[in-house]
């Protein structure tokens, strides 16, 4: 029987599978919901700081019935903090954030600090993975790493960010440059613990707040860039997640080199799926329906994701933690019935 690490390799390397995968990556996209917190007895923030902690909770999602890998970590400010952003840890029920930037403008990103992979919550993350690859090696575990354009927005005022974009390219590609090389020091360190799969969410560089011209320039170049400098380390393969509507960058998605695009639930799958060749369509249950409604209405949205073209089943997002352990059974228990209908890519 194919486990379900071996079902995400063959279809993000483009083979013919039983049925979809139904996956969460972690990171931005995180898996957590409270009533697992409860079940396993690991608990935000806690989770955030004890590598056992973290280990136990997303491998209490798998075991509970609900999506079909580990992830870690569960927040996307990781990076931000390791590299001099402080950073409120949250609640049981809240995600951690960013409560202060480190700079003020791309011209002084040299006040940044490095990525240290020996020390704080880049190295509990790297603690939990090593305990993960050795709980149930029949389960993908990913790498999450949150997106350059978005690690820089929380390292600095967004708006002034987007805006120096436009006044500052010069110095604004050497910051990209600077956080990219500190992503891919993260990611590789991450791979090399045990991570099989490399997932990158970067919600804030999106075709709609950039437009092409600047998605081309300072989001595409900047995540292909990790993906060629890490993919020979995910055996599994590797996942970028981009936000809003994608319709007016469609070109430039096809230029990614990651085996697969994932993208939230305002997005069609349907055209996604007919203008971006050449990659796994991953999506896009909403994670709105997955918090309000009822498991019927979930089992709808997932056979419709299917039909119109998702060869990896995923929320959109980032789940609510107080999503229902029952909802997100019913997204799974949709796409394990494609068993039953010869599903092939």
């Amino acid at each position: 029987m194919i486990t379900p690490k071996e079902r995400l390799k063959c279809v993000l390397k483009g083979e013919k599978v039983d049925r979809p995968p139904c996956i969460c990556p972690g990171g931005m996209m995180n898996m957590v919901i409270e009533e697992v917190m409860d079940l396993t007895g690991s608990h935000w923030p806690k989770a955030h700081t004890d590598p056992q902690l973290m280990a136990k909770l997303t491998q209490g999602i798998y075991e509970n019935g609900a999506f079909e890998n580990f992830g870690v970590p569960f927040c996307m400010t990781v990076e931000a903090e390791a590299m001099g952003a402080p950073v409120f840890l949250g609640t049981k029920v809240n995600e951690p954030r960013v409560i202060a930037y480190p700079i003020d403008s791309v011209t002084q990103w040299r006040k940044l600090r490095n990525i240290d992979v020996t020390k704080g919550r880049i190295k509990v993350t790297l603690d939990a993975i090593k305990i993960l690859k050795d709980r149930d090696p029949s389960v993908p575990v990913v790498a999450n790493l949150t997106g350059p354009v978005s690690l820089a927005s929380s390292l600095m005022e967004p708006i002034n960010y987007y805006k120096e974009l436009r006044k500052k390219p010069r110095e604004a590609h050497e910051m990209m440059a600077y956080v990219t090389e500190n992503l891919i020091a993260f990611g590789k360190a991450q791979l090399e613990a045990g991570a099989n799969v490399l997932t990158i969410s970067d919600p804030s560089g999106t075709g709609e707040i950039l437009g092409p011209k600047m998605f081309r320039e300072f989001v595409v170049p900047y995540l292909n860039k990790i993906i060629d400098a890490l993919k020979h380390l995910a055996e599994v393969g590797t996942i970028i997640h981009i936000c809003g509507r994608l319709k007016s960058i469609y070109k430039e998605l096809n230029c990614l080199s990651s085996d697969a695009i994932s993208f939230d639930s305002i997005t069609s799958v349907k055209q996604v799926a007919e203008n971006v060749k050449g990659k796994v369509i991953m999506g896009n249950v909403s994670t709105f329906a997955l918090e309000n409604s009822d498991a019927d209405h979930i089992k709808t949205t997932v056979k419709n994701c299917m039909k119109n073209g998702a060869e990896i089943l995923s929320p959109a997002c980032g789940i609510g933690p107080r999503t229902s352990l029952k909802n997100i059974r019913a997204m799974v228990q949709a796409v394990k019935e494609c068993e039953d209908k010869s599903f092939q890519l």
